[in-house]
Protein backbone atom coordinates (compact mmCIF):
# COMPACT_ATOMS: atom_id res chain seq x y z
CA UNK A 1 0.00 0.00 0.00
CA UNK A 2 1.58 3.19 -1.35
CA UNK A 3 -1.00 5.52 1.02
CA UNK A 4 -3.91 5.49 3.12
CA UNK A 5 -6.08 8.04 4.98
CA UNK A 6 -6.26 8.56 8.09
CA UNK A 7 -7.22 10.28 10.98
CA UNK A 8 -5.05 13.68 12.43
CA UNK A 9 -4.83 13.86 15.70
CA UNK A 10 -8.11 13.35 18.12
CA UNK A 11 -11.26 14.89 18.03
CA UNK A 12 -14.08 15.10 20.14
CA UNK A 13 -18.03 15.90 19.35
CA UNK A 14 -21.05 15.39 21.61
CA UNK A 15 -24.68 15.36 20.87
CA UNK A 16 -28.07 14.30 23.01
CA UNK A 17 -30.71 12.03 21.98
CA UNK A 18 -33.50 11.05 24.00
CA UNK A 19 -31.89 12.35 27.04
CA UNK A 20 -28.78 9.98 26.32
CA UNK A 21 -25.57 12.31 26.35
CA UNK A 22 -23.33 10.16 23.53
CA UNK A 23 -19.78 11.84 23.61
CA UNK A 24 -17.39 10.46 20.94
CA UNK A 25 -13.57 10.89 20.87
CA UNK A 26 -11.28 9.96 17.39
CA UNK A 27 -7.70 9.30 17.59
CA UNK A 28 -4.46 8.62 15.11
CA UNK A 29 -3.41 5.18 16.77
CA UNK A 30 -0.29 3.07 14.83
CA UNK A 31 -0.78 -0.48 17.04
CA UNK A 32 -2.84 -2.46 19.30
CA UNK A 33 -0.68 -0.88 22.42
CA UNK A 34 -2.02 2.90 21.53
CA UNK A 35 -5.59 2.05 20.73
CA UNK A 36 -5.73 0.25 24.08
CA UNK A 37 -3.68 3.29 25.42
CA UNK A 38 -6.55 5.69 24.31
CA UNK A 39 -9.69 3.72 24.71
CA UNK A 40 -8.34 3.27 28.52
CA UNK A 41 -7.84 7.22 28.83
CA UNK A 42 -11.44 7.86 27.42
CA UNK A 43 -12.47 5.33 30.38
CA UNK A 44 -10.19 7.44 32.75
CA UNK A 45 -12.14 10.64 31.69
CA UNK A 46 -15.32 9.16 32.18
CA UNK A 47 -15.73 6.94 35.63
CA UNK A 48 -19.31 7.43 35.84
CA UNK A 49 -20.40 7.05 32.38
CA UNK A 50 -23.12 4.40 31.39
CA UNK A 51 -21.07 3.09 28.50
CA UNK A 52 -17.72 3.22 26.87
CA UNK A 53 -17.86 1.64 23.58
CA UNK A 54 -15.61 1.56 20.80
CA UNK A 55 -13.97 0.89 17.70
CA UNK A 56 -10.39 0.85 15.87
CA UNK A 57 -8.08 -0.11 13.04
CA UNK A 58 -4.67 0.07 14.63
CA UNK A 59 -2.72 -1.00 11.43
CA UNK A 60 -2.28 0.21 8.00
CA UNK A 61 -3.57 -2.37 5.90
CA UNK A 62 -6.73 -3.44 7.59
CA UNK A 63 -5.50 -6.52 9.46
CA UNK A 64 -5.72 -5.25 13.01
CA UNK A 65 -9.36 -4.59 14.18
CA UNK A 66 -11.09 -4.41 17.29
CA UNK A 67 -14.36 -3.31 18.74
CA UNK A 68 -16.65 -3.48 21.68
CA UNK A 69 -20.01 -3.07 22.36
CA UNK A 70 -19.10 -2.42 26.75
CA UNK A 71 -22.34 -3.47 27.72
CA UNK A 72 -25.12 -2.69 25.01
CA UNK A 73 -27.17 -5.13 23.33
CA UNK A 74 -24.53 -6.97 20.92
CA UNK A 75 -24.49 -5.76 17.73
CA UNK A 76 -25.79 -2.45 18.77
CA UNK A 77 -22.32 0.14 19.16
CA UNK A 78 -18.91 -1.30 18.71
CA UNK A 79 -19.60 -2.95 15.34
CA UNK A 80 -21.56 0.26 13.85
CA UNK A 81 -19.28 2.34 14.63
CA UNK A 82 -16.69 0.38 13.25
CA UNK A 83 -18.62 0.07 9.99
CA UNK A 84 -18.38 3.37 9.93
CA UNK A 85 -14.57 3.68 9.99
CA UNK A 86 -14.03 1.18 7.05
CA UNK A 87 -16.68 3.19 4.97
CA UNK A 88 -14.77 6.17 5.49
CA UNK A 89 -11.78 4.14 4.60
CA UNK A 90 -9.65 5.01 7.30
CA UNK A 91 -6.83 3.10 8.91
CA UNK A 92 -4.62 3.79 11.97
CA UNK A 93 -8.08 5.03 13.93
CA UNK A 94 -9.86 4.43 16.96
CA UNK A 95 -12.76 5.30 17.79
CA UNK A 96 -14.95 5.98 21.34
CA UNK A 97 -18.34 6.65 22.29
CA UNK A 98 -18.95 7.85 25.57
CA UNK A 99 -22.76 7.26 26.51
CA UNK A 100 -24.42 8.36 29.88
CA UNK A 101 -28.23 7.21 29.75
CA UNK A 102 -30.75 9.60 29.89
CA UNK A 103 -33.38 7.33 31.14
CA UNK A 104 -35.31 6.41 28.07
CA UNK A 105 -34.61 3.26 26.05
CA UNK A 106 -33.64 3.70 22.51
CA UNK A 107 -33.75 -0.04 21.08
CA UNK A 108 -31.48 -1.90 19.54
CA UNK A 109 -32.14 0.20 15.83
CA UNK A 110 -32.01 3.41 18.11
CA UNK A 111 -28.80 2.46 19.49
CA UNK A 112 -27.30 1.20 16.07
CA UNK A 113 -28.06 5.01 14.41
CA UNK A 114 -26.69 6.49 17.86
CA UNK A 115 -23.28 4.90 17.30
CA UNK A 116 -22.91 4.93 14.38
CA UNK A 117 -24.02 8.52 13.51
CA UNK A 118 -22.06 9.82 16.66
CA UNK A 119 -18.89 7.99 15.16
CA UNK A 120 -20.05 9.52 11.93
CA UNK A 121 -20.26 12.88 12.97
CA UNK A 122 -17.22 12.89 14.61
CA UNK A 123 -14.87 11.80 11.85
CA UNK A 124 -16.49 13.69 9.67
CA UNK A 125 -15.19 16.56 12.01
CA UNK A 126 -11.91 15.42 12.23
CA UNK A 127 -9.07 16.14 10.39
CA UNK A 128 -7.79 13.44 7.64
CA UNK A 129 -4.70 13.42 6.24
CA UNK A 130 -3.03 10.76 3.27
CA UNK A 131 -0.12 9.42 4.42
CA UNK A 132 2.03 7.84 2.29
CA UNK A 133 5.99 6.09 1.00
CA UNK A 134 8.37 9.26 1.14
CA UNK A 135 11.53 9.26 0.80
CA UNK A 136 13.77 11.48 3.13
CA UNK A 137 16.68 12.95 1.18
CA UNK A 138 19.56 15.03 2.04
CA UNK A 139 20.39 17.91 -0.20
CA UNK A 140 23.78 19.35 0.19
CA UNK A 141 24.88 22.78 -1.51
CA UNK A 142 27.43 25.50 -1.38
CA UNK A 143 26.59 28.55 0.34
CA UNK A 144 25.97 30.07 -3.28
CA UNK A 145 23.78 28.01 -4.09
CA UNK A 146 21.01 28.68 -0.97
CA UNK A 147 18.92 30.75 -2.73
CA UNK A 148 18.36 29.59 -5.78
CA UNK A 149 17.88 25.91 -4.13
CA UNK A 150 14.93 27.26 -1.72
CA UNK A 151 13.33 29.15 -4.92
CA UNK A 152 13.59 25.88 -6.56
CA UNK A 153 11.83 24.09 -3.31
CA UNK A 154 9.20 26.16 -3.29
CA UNK A 155 7.04 24.57 -6.04
CA UNK A 156 8.77 21.45 -5.66
CA UNK A 157 5.99 19.44 -3.67
CA UNK A 158 8.34 18.56 -1.24
CA UNK A 159 8.64 19.47 2.47
CA UNK A 160 12.08 20.81 4.70
CA UNK A 161 12.58 19.00 7.97
CA UNK A 162 15.27 20.52 8.78
CA UNK A 163 18.84 22.92 7.66
CA UNK A 164 22.16 22.29 8.94
CA UNK A 165 24.88 25.30 8.13
CA UNK A 166 28.66 24.13 7.99
CA UNK A 167 31.07 24.15 5.75
CA UNK A 168 28.44 23.76 3.40
CA UNK A 169 24.24 23.82 3.74
CA UNK A 170 22.54 20.43 4.27
CA UNK A 171 18.87 20.50 3.98
CA UNK A 172 16.84 17.86 4.67
CA UNK A 173 13.72 17.21 2.81
CA UNK A 174 11.00 14.40 2.02
CA UNK A 175 9.35 13.80 -0.85
CA UNK A 176 6.55 11.54 -2.49
CA UNK A 177 8.08 8.36 -2.77
CA UNK A 178 6.71 7.86 -6.94
CA UNK A 179 7.99 11.49 -7.37
CA UNK A 180 11.55 11.23 -5.90
CA UNK A 181 13.28 10.10 -9.60
CA UNK A 182 11.50 13.45 -11.25
CA UNK A 183 12.40 15.40 -8.33
CA UNK A 184 16.21 14.56 -8.58
CA UNK A 185 16.17 14.83 -12.26
CA UNK A 186 14.85 18.25 -12.04
CA UNK A 187 16.72 20.03 -9.31
CA UNK A 188 20.19 18.43 -10.47
CA UNK A 189 19.05 20.76 -14.10
CA UNK A 190 18.27 23.32 -11.77
CA UNK A 191 20.89 23.77 -9.94
CA UNK A 192 23.67 22.65 -13.48
CA UNK A 193 24.68 19.67 -11.28
CA UNK A 194 25.61 22.06 -8.19
CA UNK A 195 24.18 20.17 -5.51
CA UNK A 196 24.62 16.22 -3.75
CA UNK A 197 21.78 14.52 -2.51
CA UNK A 198 21.77 11.52 -0.73
CA UNK A 199 18.98 9.15 -0.18
CA UNK A 200 18.84 8.81 3.90
CA UNK A 201 15.78 6.81 4.63
CA UNK A 202 12.22 5.82 3.36
CA UNK A 203 8.47 5.97 5.53
CA UNK A 204 5.09 6.91 5.96
CA UNK A 205 4.72 10.24 5.96
CA UNK A 206 1.83 12.68 6.01
CA UNK A 207 2.22 15.49 3.50
CA UNK A 208 -0.01 18.99 3.48
CA UNK A 209 -2.55 18.70 1.48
Amino acid sequence: MEKYLTVDGETATEKVIEKSRFLTYSSHVESDEEAKAFIAKINAMHPLATHVCYAYVADRIGNLMRFSDNGEPQGTAGMPILEVIKNKKLFETAVAVVRYFGGIKLGAGGLVRAYSGGAAENLDAAAIKVRQMACELSLSVGYPEVTPLLRFLEGSGAEQLGCDYADRVTFTVVVKREEEQKFTSALVDCMAGRVLVKKKDEYFYSFAE
